[in-house]
């Protein structure tokens, strides 16, 4: 993976989900709804660290073939969908309010 790009490292970032009680230049969630900081890339000792992997077998490494995932999940190449071991953790949280600091929790 090309990840001394910086170019393509800040392409796969937009592809992150971004969240209204969450600065969108810091904060994103991968596929599986697990926070990411942008900062943390490729840094697997964080709770918020992420990596760039493929969505298409085969495909080039651009930023259409490539999106950010938590360093906890993947994307299953041969059944085409995520596999989520990290996702966001909001217990004791209202559904009204947010999670503040943004948290995780493995499954």
């Amino acid at each position: 993976m090309n990840v001394r790009n910086p170019q393509l490292v800040d392409a796969v970032w937009q592809h992150g989900r971004t969240m209204s009680e969450a600065d969108p230049a810091e904060w994103r969630q991968d596929a599986c709804g697990a926070w990411i900081r942008r900062g943390h890339f490729e840094n697997e000792m964080s709770e918020f660290g992420w990596k760039m992997e493929k969505v298409s077998p085969g495909g080039p490494e651009t930023p259409e073939n490539l999106r950010p995932y938590h360093v906890g999940n993947s994307y299953d190449l041969a059944n085409s969908r995520p596999h989520c071991s990290t996702t966001a953790d909001r217990s004791d949280v209202p559904a009204e309010k947010y999670a503040r600091p943004p948290r995780n929790r493995g499954a």
